[in-house]
């Protein structure tokens, strides 16, 4: 059943929020009735982060917060369908004008597509990703999930980008010198604790909550509240609602759901 959802629906679009949270919702029972189960947790992952991307579709102050959950998605790479998945990726990074980010993934999602034309990751450069936690193993879909006229769109800006200076073929970095989506610092191997809202990593100024060892990220947790409030989204709604059942309240009442 996920691997269908997986191939055939949207990662970004907000009409397809009642199926990411339908799954999420499955996958969290399972999860609880069987927690030693790593591949569930893994599929609970997916589905929670698909959820909050497709509820940021449509809210411009959501963009970063949306593109920040599918970036945390190419750690689950060995699951998803590869190509749509940094296709989506570099998409959400080229949106927030993340050029260098959205460079990296479009180029290695032509490359997948390559390799899906050759019926084999041998030929795939992996040295992009080489201090990074996501994956090298990914399974190749059988055809192309994503159009021809996107994919030879994306061919084209990769094309031009890479003839602008000020772009350039690398990762962002945060504060520990390591790619900013990686959970592991690769310099000395300590692995910070993921935001429950976007799944990047939590490394200071964190919202922590009562019931679980769950934290967030402070400055996206009071957007994606504040964004709630302001648009009344439902599925913003049931994002958090989500997260209260599973996680409980903050700690500190100053970052509650409300």
């Amino acid at each position: 059943m996920c691997n269908d959802l997986f191939l055939t629906e949207s990662f970004s679009s907000l009409t397809a929020y009642k199926t990411w949270s339908a799954l999420r919702d499955v996958l969290a029972a399972l999860s609880e009735k069987l927690p030693q189960n790593k591949e569930f947790s893994s599929l609970l992952r997916c589905a929670h982060l698909l959820s909050v991307r497709t509820s940021s579709a449509g809210h411009k102050q959501l963009f970063e917060i949306g593109a920040k959950a599918a970036v945390s998605l190419l750690r689950y790479t060995n699951y998803l369908v590869p190509d749509k998945a940094f296709f989506e990726a570099g998409i959400a990074c080229r949106a927030i004008g993340w050029n260098n980010m959205a460079f990296v993934f479009l180029n290695r999602f032509l490359d997948i597509c390559d390799a899906i034309e050759d019926g084999s990751t041998d030929m795939l450069d992996h040295s992009d990703f080489s201090d990074t936690d996501i994956p090298y193993d990914i399974v190749l879909p059988e055809d192309y999930s994503i159009t021809e006229d996107d994919r030879e769109e994306a061919k084209e800006w990769v094309l031009a980008v890479s003839m602008d200076q000020r772009v350039q073929q690398v990762l962002n970095t945060d504060e520990r010198g390591c790619y900013e989506g990686s959970l592991l610092n690769v310099h000395n191997n300590v692995t910070s604790p993921q935001c429950i809202l976007t799944g990047y990593p939590v490394l200071r100024g964190e919202v922590v909550f009562k019931n679980t060892s769950s934290v967030a990220n402070k400055d996206d947790w009071n957007v994606y509240v504040m964004a709630r409030k302001v648009s009344h989204s439902v599925e913003c709604q049931d994002v958090l609602t989500y997260l209260q059942q599973s996680t409980g309240a903050p700690a500190n009442p100053s970052y509650s759901f409300n």
